[in-house]
Formats: C-alpha cells, structure tokens, sequence
C-alpha cells in the first residue's frame, strides 16, 4: 500500500527541503517508485536540489491547482538527472517559480483538488510513496496535507524559537490523528550532546526522534546543488537519513 509522507517545519529555514529530496532519494535507492510535491507555492526551491536549476517544467502544481492539467502532467522523472542508478524512480511534482504564478495563489487554493492530486499523483505514477514537501508554519493547506499523511516528520533546529513552534505543530499533529510522527533535530552545533540532545526532546515532546543531523561542512559545501545522500552516501548524516527512512515506513 502507498504511503503518505509530509515533511513540515514550524519555521523556514530548517533544511525541510534538503530532507524531503534526501528521503526521496533514500527510498528510490531501496527500489521504490516515489513522488514529491512541492506545495511550498510561496517559495518553492526543492526543484534546486534535483538539478533543475532555471529549466521552467512544462507543467507545475500551480498549473493543475488552476484547472491547466493533470496532476500527473506535472510530474517530472527526476531519476536520470541525479547522477547514480537507482532502483527505484523519483518524479517530482514542482510549484511554479513564475511571479505570475505565485502571486496567483498567495490567497490560497482549493484544499479538496490538492488532496485529490496527491491520490491521482499515486494512482497514475504507480507510487510506492508520496512525500510532501509543506509550506512551514500553519495554514489549511498545510494542515490537510499532514491530517491525510501515513507519517509525519518534522523537522526543528535546537533554537528556543524552534522548540516553541515545534510544540504547537505536534500537539495539532496528534488532534489531526497522524499516527506516526519523528522529529528531525536539524544543523545542530557540534559542541551538543546528541544522546542528551535527543533524550531532551523524546521527553519534552513525547515523539520518537529519527534523526539528528549535525553541522556539517559537506552539507554547506553542497549548497542545496545535488542531493546528499547520493553524494556522501557513507557520511554520518547519510546513515541518519536511511534510518529516518525506515522509522517513517514503519
């Protein structure tokens, strides 16, 4: 059965997109048929880390939000861009980076079409499953996209401001009924404890942790031009992602 999964964050900022992008690559590289959506419509960016660059898609989320296609029309197989045979597949779904385009929807959209793209999204890519890469903060898009999730990740720095908003997004996680939810402690200063780091935040948050990603150079380096995991893939962080992985299919 296809599985669900959003990726969200309080704030931005927090590395979501870099952890979507890996995730999807993790799974494709297990043999899995995944999809992204990006449905950060005011500042999508995901589509950087797949090696687009300013290649405009034919089509966009914006495009079928607006009646213009399918939801698989705007579907790109990103597989043969990332550099590495996979398994599996990766197609991602990108919102527009058009000013047109954003500005259209900053009032919001239809919730109800979106949902049902991310179920035709499954159908007609033949997904094992479909990773959703949020708007951070909360809106009504955002809320339905984790209420109809199988898994919800969220991803926080250990920044008092983060602790606070990571806070509210898990207790309206739980009254939306998400029924598996990891934290990922992300760009965490190396002089941290993590096992004391991640005792902390079980226990504060009553939610298992299922990555902590510390600082990392490598990380910098790259600037959001390729996807980790492909590009260090014995790397300390590489290895949290793949058990990231595994917790959200659990």
């Amino acid at each position: 059965m296809s599985q669900i999964i959003s990726v969200h964050s309080f704030r931005g900022g927090t590395g979501k997109s870099n952890t979507t992008a890996n995730l999807a690559a993790t799974f494709a590289a297990q043999g899995m048929r995944v999809g992204v959506v990006d449905t950060d419509i005011q500042s999508p960016g995901i589509h950087i880390i797949f090696g687009m660059g300013d290649q405009r898609p034919p089509h966009s989320l914006n495009d079928y939000l607006n009646g213009d296609c399918r939801i698989e029309e705007a579907a790109m197989d990103m597989t043969p861009g990332l550099g590495v045979s996979l398994k599996g597949r990766v197609f991602l779904i990108p919102s527009s980076t058009q000013i047109s385009q954003i500005t259209r929807f900053l009032k919001g959209y239809d919730v109800g079409v979106l949902v049902d793209g991310y179920e035709q999204a499954i159908k007609m890519l033949n997904l094992d499953a479909l990773l959703i890469d949020t708007h951070p903060g909360l809106n009504n898009e955002t809320l339905m996209s984790v209420s109809v999730s199988d898994a919800l990740a969220v991803i926080l720095r250990p920044d008092f401001q983060d602790y606070q908003g990571t806070a509210v997004i898990v207790d309206i996680s739980r009254r939306l009924g998400v029924q598996n939810m990891v934290l990922v402690a992300n760009k965490i200063p190396l002089n941290l404890h993590l096992d004391q780091l991640r005792t902390n935040l079980e226990t504060q948050y009553r939610c298992p942790v299922g990555a902590l990603l510390p600082h990392s150079e490598e990380m910098m380096a790259l600037g959001s031009e390729g996807v980790f995991v492909l590009r260090y893939p014995n790397h300390p962080i590489s290895a949290e992602i793949k058990r990231l992985a595994q917790m959200l299919l659990a």
